[in-house]
Formats: structure tokens, C-alpha cells, sequence
């Protein structure tokens, strides 16, 4: 048995004059409410990795940037259920570590930076096994939790909902929960992911891969809304995520959650919706490893 913050389910209803225009029904799933920093979808891909280092009595070892929602969710987790981890991290120590960094140090991750050529091999599993030379045996984690195990946490999303939607939306960085969802999700429901990242071709493979010969709904990505790539933004985004909360109270960050609200909301303005279409996007957090961003952007 692990410890994890509770999931009970809150959906948003979004109105506005364009929701109205437009007579669609557009909801918003608040996994950003379970916890700060455990909580999003990052509880779903770490409820059965844990578990399974539970089982075998292994210390995690994991990936991530300076900024990693991964990296911090992974050590707080870990923290909560007494379980060792250590952190690959991507480029140079710093001379002082961000708040994220810092604060997965408190929660007793050790940080282990490696060039970015380096961290290119995270993959690789010649790579692994010296990691696991380096440092002794550990249930080793991918970056962003984007493993099979990590799918099967995100199946249960849905699980508790009993609203029908004729699309489902998530931001996409690994697949996983793009994955998670399109296994979990009834047969008619549509179920897109946003791509954060420059990555098409490559993360449809991802999460073919993820879901292997398991039957899945309808799904696909949209490659069009990831301003330039990976922690790229720009003027008209961050304006966006201010008027959004402004108008209903939900905050976004300019990674994840604002290019996938941006996303829907400028599909709606271009009638990509049958008019009765119901929506539900999943709010699947971050808020704290974008936190200093979002607020220096946003003075």
C-alpha cells in the first residue's frame, strides 16, 4: 500500500460568449486540485511505479530537466512512502538550484547532473545498466513517467466519471496519459492530445507503443499549438493564460495546460466543434515547477 493524495473527481464547467456563439458544452477536469505538486496526471503515472518499487523493496531512479513536474512529483511521492530516489538531471549543476530543484532535494532526492549528451541516452538500456553499475540496483522510472505502468495508473483518470464526452483533450509531452485515456475512454468519444513539443511522427509512435495490442478509442495529436517547441512561449500565449483566469478563475502555466486551453479555445473560434458537442479538458497541473515563470511573464 502507497500513500497518495485522494482523487475526488471536480469538473469545471467553462462559460463564456464564444461557448455560447458556438453551443457546445466545455468542461474542465481540475486534476490540478489534488495536490500542488503530486497531484495532475503525475499521480496516475506514479501510483503502480511506486507500488512496484514497494514490492521489490528498490530505490527509484528517474529523469528530468531543471524545471521537471516529473522530478519533483517523483520526490515528493517518494518522500511520502519512505522510498530512496535519485534524479537525473539535465545539463550542469547550477551554482544555485531553482526552486524545484531545491525543494526535490528536501524531499530527499539526490541530483545527479549529466551533459545534455549524455542525458540524450536516458533510453538507452547500455545506458541504464551503467547507471545501475553507478549506483546499485533501482526500479528504474522514464522521463515524465511515460512507461506501460504509468499508462495503466492513467486509465483510471476516467474511472470515477460518469459524464460522456464527445472529445477528450490532454496536453502531450511523453503520451502517457494521452495513452491512458484512449484505452480508458468509451468507444465514441474522441480523444486528442495537444503536443507540447516539436515531435510529430515521433510521439504517435510513443503512444502506439504505449498501448500495444490493447483496443483504444479513437485518438490522434495536433501538432499545431506548440509554439515553437518544448518550454517555448510567446506574448500572445501568456496574455491568453492571464485572460483565462481572469474570466474563470483557473490558472494555467505556459508549458502544458496554457497551450492546451489556448489550443481548444482557438479550435472552437475556427468551428472545429459540431454545435451539442460536449468537451472536457484535463487541467493535469505543473502550477508549482512553472510557478517563478508564470509570475515574472505575467508582471
Amino acid at each position: 500500500m502507497i500513500h497518495l493524495p485522494p482523487y475526488n473527481p471536480i469538473i469545471q464547467q467553462i462559460e463564456s460568449s464564444l461557448t455560447k456563439e458556438k453551443q457546445v458544452n466545455w468542461k474542465v477536469l481540475r486534476l490540478d486540485l489534488i495536490d500542488e505538486i503530486t497531484g495532475g496526471n503525475k499521480l496516475f503515472k506514479l501510483k503502480y511505479n511506486l507500488q512496484e518499487a514497494k514490492k521489490t523493496g528498490l530505490p527509484v531512479l528517474t529523469f528530468g530537466g531543471a524545471f521537471s513536474n516529473h522530478i519533483i512529483a517523483t520526490a515528493k511521492a517518494c518522500s511520502l512512502n519512505t522510498i530512496s530516489c535519485i534524479g537525473i538531471i539535465r545539463g550542469e549543476k547550477p551554482t544555485e538550484l531553482n526552486h524545484v530543484l531545491k525543494a526535490a532535494e528536501e524531499f530527499g532526492m539526490k541530483l545527479h547532473f549529466v551533459s545534455r549528451e549524455e542525458y540524450r541516452r536516458r533510453g538507452d538500456a547500455g545506458y541504464q545498466n551503467e547507471l545501475q553499475n553507478k549506483f546499485g540496483q533501482q526500479l528504474i522510472i522514464p522521463e515524465g513517467g511515460g512507461n506501460k505502468i504509468g499508462v495503466k495508473g492513467c486509465m483510471e483518470i476516467l474511472k470515477p466519471i460518469e459524464e460522456e464526452f464527445d472529445f477528450i483533450f490532454t496536453p502531450v509531452g511523453s503520451g502517457g496519459t494521452l495513452a491512458g485515456l484512449a484505452l480508458a475512454a468509451p468507444s465514441k468519444t474522441k480523444v486528442i492530445g495537444i503536443a507540447v513539443l516539436k515531435g510529430e511522427n515521433y510521439l504517435e509512435q510513443s503512444v502506439k507503443d504505449l498501448i500495444g495490442k490493447k483496443h483504444a478509442t479513437h485518438w490522434s495529436i495536433n501538432h499545431h499549438y506548440h509554439f515553437g517547441g518544448y518550454a517555448n512561449w510567446n506574448y500572445e500565449l501568456m496574455e491568453f493564460i492571464n485572460k483565462f483566469k481572469s474570466l474563470n478563475g483557473i490558472q494555467l502555466e505556459q508549458i502544458y495546460s496554457g497551450k492546451l486551453f489556448f489550443a481548444v479555445n482557438d479550435l472552437l473560434k475556427n468551428n472545429f466543434f459540431p454545435a451539442e458537442s460536449k468537451i472536457m479538458c484535463l487541467h493535469t497541473g505543473g502550477l508549482f515547477s512553472s510557478k517563478l515563470l508564470t509570475q515574472n511573464l505575467l508582471k
